[in-house]
């Protein structure tokens, strides 16, 4: 379950009744859209069916009868929040809009290259002024994955800006295979490797650009600065957006 302070309120009126539950905010978008896919108990923060949550009273059993045909709370709450209505304060809204907010940066920012710059990375402070000058607004309530496209429409009359994968090999010497090779292999997906006669290990993995500086700093810091990289240039493993 959730806390309280984490909980937005889904209501329903039917029937005369009001019906009231406390649901995480994303979760509760996700169930409504039918693309949820956790566990009910995990993303609700009181396994009850309220008639006004913040007083805790409870709707009368022939309410629930009536609109539901039970009175199985984790049966009830998808429902009251399929039907009903997200209620959020301006407290609640403030947050959320922030936290999505940060998430948007930092998607941006794993992802995005500078096409002018040789495919420079761009730093979170140029995406985070840009997305300002562009009066970009995030909303609070849709899923960040979803507002992308639109914040980066917002973001190419400000700044040279595009998605874009790379594709790195990397070798890495014998005496730092064993350990180096398990923390690099997690940065993105893997396309090949391959153990050399001397110990050695090389790997081609492809991740999006906009963490290539992370990338070395990984490399360099599990092979004490001693290991080779190169940027494979054939463009059929390159993918822009």
């Amino acid at each position: 379950m959730i806390s309280l302070d984490e909980a937005v309120t889904a209501r329903l009126e039917s029937h005369g009744a009001r019906f009231e539950v406390l649901v995480d905010p994303d979760a509760a978008l996700e169930i409504k859209r039918d693309e949820f896919d956790g566990e009910l108990e995990d993303v609700i923060a009181a396994e009850d069916v309220f008639e006004d949550a913040s007083r805790g009273d409870r709707p009368a059993e022939n309410d629930l009868e009536k609109v539901f045909e039970t009175t199985e709370p984790l049966e009830i709450i998808p429902e009251v929040i399929k039907r009903g209505e997200i209620q959020i304060t301006a407290d609640q809204r403030r947050e959320m809009q922030e936290q999505k907010h940060k998430q948007l940066v930092d998607t941006i920012t794993r992802n995005a290259v500078n096409p002018q710059m040789d495919n420079a990375p761009h730093p979170p402070e140029r995406i985070e002024n840009a997305l300002e000058e562009a009066g970009f607004t995030v909303d609070p309530m849709e899923p960040v994955q979803e507002q992308v496209d639109d914040a980066l429409d917002a973001l190419r009359p400000v700044i040279p800006i595009r998605f874009e994968e790379v594709t790195v090999a990397v070798q890495v010497p014998a005496d730092h295979a064993g350990s180096a090779q398990a923390k690099i292999r997690q940065f993105g997906d893997l396309e090949r490797e391959e153990w050399q006669n001397d110990g050695s290990w090389i790997g081609v993995l492809t991740f999006p650009a906009g963490l290539q500086n992370e990338f070395y700093d990984t490399v360099n810091e599990h092979t004490s600065g001693n290991a080779e990289t190169e940027i494979v240039k054939d463009k059929d493993d390159l993918k822009t957006r």
